[in-house]
């Protein structure tokens, strides 16, 4: 059974006749009977009684009618409801901490603009735990954040790996340890260090890496593109994601570098996050797509 059979057994009801449905739905007049017949065949009754004169429900057919009515009824409903949903969807909430802002955000919401350009994304940064809980109550639709190896992920979210990497040290170019291949953990003690807000994922692993030892000066930041910034500024050193700062404009133009950490190799994830209840608009569902098939080509690419 197909919907579209119902609608051919209600035209055919209302007008009376197969010549004018079939007129009326642009189809064959035999296409419609055919269509028809084998709707009553899998039902095992007549719905019409045909005539010289035209066709009018059978007994049984005038049974079944209201069920049928009710049957493309609640489809329309379905359909007006689906229309609307995507109508009012004028802005695509995202929380981001500022992770992977250059090779992965810019990019997929420039994508996303060329279907959808009368849909706005609203880029909101914050911290994981407020994007966590504004996904959760429906304030965001999506929401970029960072895993450290061993954290797990929250299980009241549907959470897709995006890029992995590493923490780096973020420095100056012509930083004078921008001059060796590696940087060691004792070096960050000895320099001024750029570290981002508690609440932060980078807060923490510094915290863990530095086993609490605070460095000669430090400055806090928040989110990673004011740190950035703020050592393009040569106020110091941080440390964030290798793919925060590969492909980043002052990375590009040779105003900050970065070097892996000698004695530290844990490794870090992005990850987009959406809701596992409700059924998301179709904006925020492009969008999530088109963040993992370019963080696919984007990881493709780097291998």
């Amino acid at each position: 059974m197909r919907l579209e059979q119902l609608e051919y057994v209600a035209a055919i009801a209302r007008l009376g006749s197969f010549r004018r449905a079939a007129d009326e739905l642009h189809i064959s007049q035999p296409a419609l009977s055919g269509s028809v017949r084998s709707l009553e065949r899998e039902l095992g009754i007549d719905l019409l009684d045909r005539g010289r004169h035209g066709a009018r429900m059978s007994d049984s057919g005038r049974e079944l009618f209201p069920h049928i009515l009710t049957l493309l009824d609640a489809f329309d409903r379905l359909k007006l409801a689906a229309d609307e949903q995507h109508r009012s969807v004028r802005a695509v909430r995202l929380g981001t901490v500022n992770s992977a802002t250059a090779p992965l955000l810019a990019p997929a919401i420039r994508q996303f603009r060329l279907s959808h350009p009368q849909t706005q994304v609203e880029v909101i940064a914050a911290q994981q735990t407020e994007i966590h809980q504004g996904v959760l109550e429906g304030s965001l639709h999506l929401g970029l954040v960072n895993f450290l190896d061993g954290d797990d992920l929250p299980p009241d979210l549907e959470s897709t790996p995006l890029l992995r990497g590493r923490p780096v040290v973020v420095l100056r170019a012509d930083s004078p340890l921008a001059q060796h291949t590696t940087v060691r953990t004792a070096d960050l003690l000895a320099e001024p260090l750029i570290v981002m807000r508690s609440g932060y994922l980078m807060h923490r692993y510094l915290h863990r890496l530095l086993r609490g030892e605070p460095p000669a000066i430090s400055f806090s930041s928040d989110g990673a593109d004011m740190g950035k910034l703020m050592v393009a500024e040569g106020l110091g050193l941080t440390v964030l994601p290798d793919y925060s700062v590969i492909g980043d404009p002052l990375e590009q133009h040779g105003v900050i570098t970065w070097r892996p950490l000698a004695d530290d190799h844990t490794g870090v994830q992005l990850v987009i996050q959406r809701t596992r209840s409700g059924s998301p608009p179709l904006a925020a569902r492009d969008l999530h797509r088109i963040f993992v098939e370019r963080a696919r080509d984007y990881s493709a690419a780097r291998a």
